[in-house]
């Protein structure tokens, strides 16, 4: 009996308990509203105020493991600056061959240039001058046989005065070639050997400077004053001119992105293409953007329109939806508060009036 009574009074309790009205809790943020009395609500993100287009990508231009980094997420940087340095053993290897073929060239075209050299010169007239000896000595022993042949015919062989005559005219000849080799060697290199080893030269400076050009590319820089948003790669990491891969998304990264200064931002916002005509010209566009988090309302001037209707991927990563939706890019301006933490990337709420 007393079991039953306690059972029935435990369930009028928990009745009780469960019946009870709950007081809702107030909401931790007031969510966006629209502050005007007729806008266009968009989704914007926040990036860099640049000129045109968004932030500054930076893709390597060469491959190869990184083996150092000289900046970090967050830094000032100037352009030219280092950013970080990729392995460049192979082309330093490279560059070092292209200088050496280049140098070998020059001083063959050089010695060219130098002909004739005053050494071989030396050794082409002494090859006249011992030419010139031995035909002297040769037509004296052909004159005297001659002679000798003339006053008594059997005092000399017809084969002796045929060798003789012929040792001199051999020696004439060979103090006519070795003559000629002299003037061969006055006149100096041939002007066509000194333009093909032009050619060479210059064509083996170019493949230097081109292999020097790439060696420097090695060490990637800034290319303009901002600040270094992301850094999406370490020591020992790869990089190609298609970026850095990132295991979590399992896409290829820009190897660092560049933003300008944290003094001014902007917010790119995506208008569905069905509210285009409703959206107000130019310099007249108002709007006001909300941080979604908290209770912020952030008036924002109006930059520009980028004239070109995308697909919905930027903020839905999706390249292929049942819908297609397709939006146009508007860009407004804000001043940073350092009281109010923003960073680019981050996805607000945008109002445009009408």
């Amino acid at each position: 009996m007393m079991l039953a009574v306690v059972g029935v009074v435990a369930a009028l309790i928990i009745a009780f308990l469960l019946n009870r009205p709950i007081k809702p809790q107030p909401p931790a943020f007031q969510p966006a509203s629209n502050p005007y009395a007729q806008a266009i609500f968009a989704n914007g993100i926040i990036e860099s105020d640049q000129a045109s287009g968004e932030n500054i990508n930076i893709f390597p231009e060469v491959s190869g493991p990184i083996v150092a980094t000289f900046v970090r997420e967050g830094q000032a940087v100037r352009a030219g600056q280092p950013l970080f340095a990729i392995d460049d053993s192979v082309q330093s290897a490279t560059t070092e061959q292209q200088r050496l073929l280049a140098q070998g060239a020059l001083a063959t075209l050089n010695e060219l240039k130098a002909e004739p050299r005053r050494e071989t010169l030396a050794v082409a007239a002494a090859q006249v001058d011992q030419a010139q000896a031995n035909l002297t000595v040769l037509a004296r022993q052909r004159d005297k046989l001659q002679q000798s042949a003339a006053l008594d015919p059997r005092s000399v062989s017809r084969n002796s005065l045929d060798s003789a005559i012929d040792a001199a005219k051999a020696a004439q000849t060979a103090l006519e070639v070795a003559q000629r080799q002299l003037d061969l060697t006055k006149a100096g290199a041939w002007t066509y050997d000194i333009q093909n080893q032009q050619a060479q030269y210059a064509a083996l400076s170019h493949s230097y400077d081109s292999a020097k050009a790439l060696l420097v590319k090695y060490v990637v820089k800034a290319p303009a004053d901002g600040v270094v948003m992301a850094l999406n790669t370490l020591k020992g990491g790869y990089v190609s001119p298609q970026g850095a891969y990132d295991s979590y998304t399992e896409t290829n990264l820009p190897a660092a992105v560049l933003g300008s200064g944290t003094d001014t931002l902007n917010v790119r916002c995506y208008v569905d293409e069905i509210l285009l005509n409703r959206l107000p010209k130019g310099k007249t566009i108002k709007a006001q953007m909300s941080i979604r988090g908290a209770n912020v309302q952030i008036p924002l001037q109006f930059v520009r329109i980028q004239p070109y209707v995308t697909p919905k991927i930027e903020l839905s990563n999706e390249r292929q939806e049942q819908v297609d939706l397709r939006v146009l890019p508007v860009i407004f301006r804000f001043h940073t508060d350092p009281k109010i933490k923003l960073y680019p990337g981050e996805e607000v709420d945008v109002y445009i009036s009408q």
